[in-house]
């Protein structure tokens, strides 16, 4: 049995009950993920991830409209599926029962989750579907996703698969014992999970965009072309015109991408972009050694009590008061 690159030693099941954005990503080997809250707190996310050995599931949900972008660790593939009532975009494609997503390793998915998403994503490697598939000489029935590719699959087809993945994460967040300690259950799992995904798989066709759904994924270029150019030059103020010229488009165009897709207009969204960013580097440091205003300063912000009260209502709290969370700098 081929296992995941996991790192550490991981138990079979860990939840996540996650209440500050800057740290949805910590302690999960299996994707980089980076979010940026765009809704007022607090932030009620949960994170739900079973280790099968050679795959895993991951349940992820939120109470409130989060930004991510998230890429698949190097030798996994992902395919993601959405709860019933899931809203959002994934590169500006809306989610919904009937769309599953499928990523080949180090591709990122911009998604943008609305209070009361909920999603299932299986992880396993090329090569674990290919030694399943050739043990039951069926090595044409898969073809490996180029990219990040939406499709469009029969809606009672990933209805079982999205419900197969939610009822394994929720027993494993009640009975974890269940997996950690069995390993016979894990295999069983995997093997189920396996036939279950390749089923629906075979269901699947390419995704036809229409209209709509094109102008969104323009827009979603927009905003992602816009956010580059505003992580690349951190030190220096955020101007609408630098940010057109970045994106290609005109200053209407870029406004009305941020608010389809982010619900914002572009200075309030790369603001709340960048206080997430300091809230990472204060939450990092060591208090004696990082100070605030060094790193307000060291993301764009030189008005320290604008600065302060845009951190207060995005987080609820003083960035002097997250700073005191982190551990003292060691004495020489």
């Amino acid at each position: 049995m081929k296992h995941l690159p996991l790192t550490g030693a991981q138990p079979a099941v860990t939840v996540v009950e996650i209440s500050d954005p800057t740290a949805a990503g910590a302690g999960i080997e299996l994707f980089a993920l980076d979010a940026v809250q765009l809704q007022p707190m607090p932030l009620r996310a949960r994170r739900v991830t079973v280790r099968l050995g050679a795959s895993a599931v991951v349940l992820l949900s939120t109470n409130r409209r989060v930004r991510t972008r998230t890429s698949v660790r190097s030798g996994l593939l992902a395919f993601v599926t959405f709860g019933p009532n899931a809203k959002g975009t994934v590169n500006g494609l809306p989610v919904g029962p009937g769309l599953l997503l499928a990523a080949e390793p180090d591709c990122e998915a911009s998604f943008v989750a609305d209070a009361g998403y909920e999603s299932v994503t299986f992880l396993l490697s090329p090569g674990e579907i290919r030694a399943h598939l050739a043990a039951r000489q069926r090595e044409d029935e898969f073809r490996l996703p180029r990219g990040v590719e939406p499709l469009q699959v029969d809606q009672g087809s990933a209805k079982r698969l999205y419900e197969w993945g939610k009822r394994l994460a929720d027993l494993a967040a009640r009975q974890p014992a269940l997996f950690n300690e069995r390993e016979t259950e894990r295999i069983a799992a995997h093997v189920e999970l396996v036939e279950l995904l390749l089923a629906t798989v075979g269901t699947a066709r390419d995704y036809e965009p229409g209209r709509g759904d094109r102008t969104r994924q323009a827009h979603s270029r927009v905003v992602r072309l816009a956010e580059d150019h505003a992580m690349a030059h951190v030190g220096e103020p955020l101007y609408v015109s630098d940010l057109c010229r970045a994106a290609a488009v005109g200053e209407r165009t870029l406004q009305n991408a941020f608010r389809e897709v982010m619900g914002l207009t572009p200075v309030n969204y790369l603001i709340r972009l960048r206080l997430h960013r300091v809230r990472q580097a204060l939450l990092a440091g060591t208090q004696g050694s990082t100070t605030v205003s060094a790193e307000a300063l060291n993301w764009g912000f030189w008005h320290f009590g604008e600065f302060s009260r845009a951190y207060r209502e995005c987080f609820g709290e003083l960035p002097s008061d997250t700073l005191r969370r982190a551990p003292e700098a060691p004495r020489a």
